[in-house]
């Protein structure tokens, strides 16, 4: 694996762990595809180190048994603002 694959794996890691993103967050903040956190969390960062791969697996695991919860609250505030726009 390359150094600059290696060094970005650790780091969307680190920042997982720190700040309990999502897949999509992360993909955000570091300007890639969430296909390619993906991959680096799941492919690359085990065997990189395998404690670390441990705990965003757990993050991530969380977050997606979470994710229709937030689905519905975004849904939820889409409708409340455009009730919010009708009555003004």
């Amino acid at each position: 694996m390359q150094d600059y694959i290696q060094k970005r794996v650790l780091e969307i890691s680190n920042y997982i762990i720190e700040s309990q993103a999502t897949v999509r967050q992360t993909a955000g903040v570091f300007g890639v595809s969430k296909s390619t956190v993906h991959k680096d969390v799941t492919e690359r960062l085990p065997l990189i180190n395998e404690l670390i791969a441990l705990r965003v697996r757990d993050i991530l695991d969380s977050n997606k048994a979470e994710r229709h919860l937030r689905g519905g609250e975004a849904t939820k505030q889409k409708y409340l603002k455009k009730r919010e726009e009708i009555i003004e």
